[in-house]
């Protein structure tokens, strides 16, 4: 298990969160790809003594119907790829886009449900060029969450996870705020659980200091252990990361 941080907002720069990064003798950074100063991660330096994984863009969306659309986002995957080679990224964490939607008088119905056949082709198309392009790289893609609904996300996991090159990521505040609906799913997929993202929760407030919500920490911590996990402490200030470390020790 290694633990790590996000990038924070109110650090405007990288060598910023590097040095914080290492004050708090954690083992690495997950640098947000919404964020304007990660966009060019390949001109990013090798950082000495800890590591980088990536949150990737959650606007990504490889699927999308337009085809340009979905080919920028599959570009970005591969670019991406290509610089956690270089870099030596071990994890790249990506979301399960839900697409669009129609809202009728008594449902919401979801597109990929709709014309799910379309949707699991280009969802396939896009795992198979990431996997070529991972090679043998000591690189995970990883899915976080969304996976209990909407009806079409499970299979969309295991199309991924048909490829050794895709993984699961587990963020247990949202599993707690979503009803606990994801942990179903990753319990029947434990062996390929790769990547946490650890806050507090309670009820649907996320990104808390641990110990300050109703989550029983010590589970999780305890699953993140027994696979290996890297795990980012997702809350969103310097305080909060250290108000985490300590309770963490304790």
């Amino acid at each position: 298990m290694t633990l790590g941080m996000p990038t924070l907002i109110e650090l405007k720069t990288l060598d910023e969160n590097i040095a914080l990064c290492r004050s708090l003798g954690l083992d690495f950074i997950e640098l947000n790809m919404c964020l304007p100063q990660y966009q060019h991660l390949a001109q990013l330096a090798k950082p000495q003594g800890i590591f980088y994984t990536v949150h990737l863009d959650e606007n990504l969306n490889p699927c999308d119907f337009n085809h340009r659309i979905a080919q920028a986002s599959t570009d970005i995957m591969l670019d991406t790829i290509q610089a956690a080679k270089q870099l030596d990224i071990p994890v790249l964490n990506m979301h399960l886009n839900t697409g669009g939607h129609f809202t009728l008088p008594d449902r919401k119905v979801y597109l990929y449900d709709e014309f799910e056949a379309e949707y699991l082709h280009k969802l396939a198309a896009f795992r198979d060029a990431c996997t070529a392009a991972i090679g043998g790289a000591n690189i995970k893609i990883c899915v976080e969450n969304g996976y209990g609904r909407p009806s079409f996300a499970q299979k969309s996991l295991d199309t991924l996870l048909q490829s050794p090159a895709f993984a699961l990521t587990f963020d247990i505040g949202h599993n707690a705020a979503d009803g606990f609906v994801d942990e179903l799913v990753i319990l029947q997929r434990t062996s390929r659980l790769h990547h946490m993202h650890i806050h507090d929760a309670r009820e649907q407030d996320n990104h808390l200091v641990l110990g300050e919500g109703e989550l029983d920490l010590a589970k999780y911590l305890a699953m993140a252990k027994q696979y290996g996990c890297c795990c980012v402490l997702e809350v969103k200030t310097a305080q909060g990361l250290r108000q985490s470390l300590q309770w963490y020790e304790k």
